[in-house]
Parts: C-alpha cells; structure tokens; sequence
C-alpha cells in the first residue's frame, strides 16, 4: 500500500473512531488546536518536534500524518533530513528503520503534489 494510501485509510479509521467515542476525541482534537496555535514555536517547528517524536516512538500513522502537515508548512526535504538524523540518533537502529519510512512518505507526496 502507498503512504497515500494509508494516510486515507488511516482517516477512515479515525471518523469510525470519532463517531464510537465522540467526547474522547474532540477532547484531542481541542488539545491539538491549543498546542499547534499557541506558544513561542512556529507550526512548523512544532511539527518537526511531533515527527521526531513519532520516529523515535515507532508510530508510523503518526510519522505519515506529521510528514503531510510538515509539508503543508513549507518544509523542504533537507530540513527533514536534519530532523531524521536527530531522530535517527535518539532512536537508533529502530529510529533508522521508521526515519526511512518518514523520507519514503515525503518522497512520495511531494511527487503526487507536482
């Protein structure tokens, strides 16, 4: 299955999961506004923080959907490199294997975008 693919079949996944527990996840959905729209980071260095975190946590929905919004951010693939290598280097050998992940799901928007 493609990164595309899998972004959307993610999403799906997640209405069912909104309509079965509706306070649960508004209740994330208000977090994360409050998160992505305060503070002294700019959206896009905050989402690199959350890419990071999902390289080195092993979340590869996660890693899809922050590589998406990175990119929505303006992004470039080298300051992606720079954030993979720090992943890379607090996750080690598994952190490698999903940084991969991460470059491969960029590689593949960015040609889908154009």
């Amino acid at each position: 299955m493609t990164y595309i693919g899998k972004i959307e079949e993610m999403r799906g996944e997640l209405r069912e999961l909104y309509k079965l527990a509706p306070a649960a996840t508004q209740g994330f959905g208000t977090l994360s506004k409050a998160v992505k729209e305060n503070g002294a980071l700019s959206l896009k260095e905050k989402e690199y923080v959350a890419l990071a975190m999902a390289v080195a946590l092993r979340c590869e929905p996660c890693i899809n959907f922050h590589v998406e919004a990175l990119m929505k951010t303006g992004a470039s693939r080298e300051e992606l490199g720079d954030v993979l290598a720090m992943a890379i280097q607090m996750g080690g050998g598994p952190g490698l294997m999903y940084a991969g992940h991460a470059l491969a799901c960029w590689d593949e928007l960015a040609a889908a975008k154009g």
